[in-house]
């Protein structure tokens, strides 16, 4: 007879594991210095630790068609320390193309000062057959057990213009960031948009970005964190 796992034995498989498409950047303002994670840095083509990224290594970069507008994002952050969001395209070392989607919000230091900007890219170029069958079983399974997690990523697929593997790679590298169980995060980022106040216009997209990036800390921690 086959053992039937239980939600937590279930939690911990479907969000095991470093994802491999979503990393972290920081940028400071002081200095114009920059720092991404090891994925990040592997999106561009590089091994980890043999680069140090600038803003000209961070521009060069982006597809030529789409250069100009990542640099007037850029300029705009710099001017108005707003939270930001952009689609486009960047290519690696190795000429290949990747359609990336990049959230940055607001960096503070430990005293609440204001010093720059992080966030994360999520790479939405299609994968291979094996990797995209391998997660939509898995997403499979998700809809048969918890629904807020596929209700969730619903909305970051409308919000961001994701498919349901990125939209869920993004969901479950949150998780893991901010040491928060998947299916909370997932009823957090729910009941804060749920709760936003619009009429017929919705919310701007910067506010669905500070949302998503400061959901965890709405959490009610006590019993909630991903065990190590």
């Amino acid at each position: 007879m086959l053992d039937v796992p239980d939600e937590e034995s279930l939690e911990q498989a479907l969000a095991g594991g470093a994802p491999q498409r979503v990393g972290w950047f920081k940028f400071f303002f002081a200095d114009e210095r920059w720092e991404w994670s090891e994925q990040v840095q592997i999106l561009h083509g590089y091994q980890p630790g043999t680069v140090t990224p600038t803003t000209e290594l961070v521009l060069s970069h982006k597809h030529p068609a789409d250069r100009q507008q990542v640099a007037a994002t850029l300029e705009e952050m710099r001017r108005t320390h707003r939270t930001f969001s952009t689609r486009h395209r960047i290519i690696d070392t190795r000429g290949e193309v990747h359609e990336v989607v990049v959230i940055g919000d607001r960096l503070t230091d430990d005293a609440g000062r204001l010093i720059g900007t992080h966030g994360f890219y999520v790479d939405v170029t299609p994968t291979a057959a094996m990797t995209k069958a391998m997660v939509t079983a898995a997403l499979t399974e998700i809809t048969e057990n918890r629904a807020v997690i596929e209700q969730a990523k619903g909305m970051l697929m409308l919000i961001y213009r994701l498919d349901a593997e990125a939209a869920f790679e993004l969901l479950r590298w949150r998780s893991q960031e901010s040491n928060v169980k998947l299916r909370v995060l997932a009823e957090q980022v729910l009941a804060d948009y749920a709760a936003l106040v619009y009429e017929e216009s919705l919310p701007s997209r910067e506010t669905f970005d500070h949302l998503l990036l400061t959901a965890h800390q709405r959490v009610e921690r006590s019993g909630d964190t991903v065990s190590g």
